[in-house]
């Protein structure tokens, strides 16, 4: 193949390929239904504002029970 051809493509039909794709990932991630998944993503930071999650079996006298560290 020669460079000519493919800088060609690359100018014309690739472009408005990866522009149509563009557009579509932008109105899929607007679209009306992922409003509560983009709401619950964003909140992640605030879930456990009172006290830490502990993973595994839950928290015991400021110690989880699965790998013993203190909180």
């Amino acid at each position: 193949m020669d460079y000519h051809i493919l800088r060609e493509f690359a100018d014309s039909w690739a472009m408005l390929a990866l522009f149509a794709m563009f557009i579509g990932i932008v109105f899929w991630a607007f679209r009306p239904g992922s409003r509560k998944t983009h709401e619950d993503t964003a909140n992640i930071p605030f879930r456990h504002d009172d006290k830490p999650a502990c993973q595994g079996g839950g928290c015991q006298g400021g110690r989880c029970h699965d790998d013993g560290a203190t909180l």
